[in-house]
């Protein structure tokens, strides 16, 4: 009998949110699961890590038999390090992050909770997909997405993707799909600004908000994509370093 692979839920809206739920179903099908998630939402923390304060990591009642549940105070980066290094027996062969209220498309994914733990993964070694939905709905219809989340998970693990390879997977928010796109990083940027006010002390606080700008309309990036009602696909990895850059510097004579 063919072992199941054995595969990390996690994500950044909290051990509660309808997107993990439904996740965690739909790898029940596929795999073992085990679940390690932030205790309260946690989105746009990015790859940040707690260092100075302790982390709680408390083991709940899961719905689903033979599944392991644990929520934890700490960042999505957080729970997978204390997942994989020690609340695991063995390292799991797929980390799944999401399913995201909200898109992590183009620039987000730098800021992203979501696609920091499936990054995190992949630093730990581990295959790594985040998946995200144009809604930032609590109650948004993840229906038509499911048929695409189980395949791409399923032609992850067939194809046996480098885990120095992160997916970041975003669905449009409609009830058609058109299909899936693999696409690149749309050039964006958001316009910051600044909602400033006082409070009923007299100190002054503020709100961030702003205009997001896309710079880049070809039909091979994930704008394109999710405005035209397809699923898109974006590997991505955590080296940053800019190969095309090194020789030059190296004629700077520093």
């Amino acid at each position: 009998m063919k072992k199941k692979p054995l595969i990390l839920v996690t994500n950044d809206d909290g051990i509660n949110a309808p997107g993990l739920r439904i996740l965690i179903k739909l790898m029940h099908k596929i795999g073992d699961v085990f679940v390690v998630a932030p205790n309260k939402p946690r989105s746009g923390c990015s790859q940040s890590i707690t260092i100075n304060s302790i982390i709680n990591c408390r083991q709940i009642k899961s719905k689903i038999l033979n599944i392991k549940e644990y929520e934890c105070s700490g960042t999505p980066a957080d729970c997978v390090k204390i997942a994989v290094n020690e609340l695991m027996t063995r390292k799991p062969d797929l980390c799944v992050s999401g399913i995201n209220h909200g898109s992590n498309s183009s620039i987000n994914v730098l800021y992203s909770g979501t696609m920091s733990a499936a990054i995190e993964s992949g630093v730990q070694g581990i295959p790594s997909i985040g998946f995200s939905l144009l809604n930032h709905s609590w109650s948004a219809d993840f229906n038509p997405i499911i048929p695409f989340v189980e395949k791409i998970v399923k032609k992850s693990i067939l194809n046996k993707i480098s885990p120095q390879t992160i997916l970041n997977v975003n669905f449009p928010s409609s009830e058609k799909i058109n299909g899936i796109k693999i696409c690149k990083q749309a050039k964006t940027h958001w316009n910051e600004k600044f909602i400033k006010r006082k409070s009923p002390m007299g100190e002054r606080y503020y709100w961030l908000s702003g205009d997001f700008i896309i710079e880049d309309n070809s039909e091979d990036s994930d704008e394109w994509a999710l405005a035209n009602g397809y699923v898109s696909i974006v590997p991505t990895h955590f080296d940053y370093t800019n190969y095309a850059l090194i020789n030059e510097l190296k004629r700077w004579d520093l």
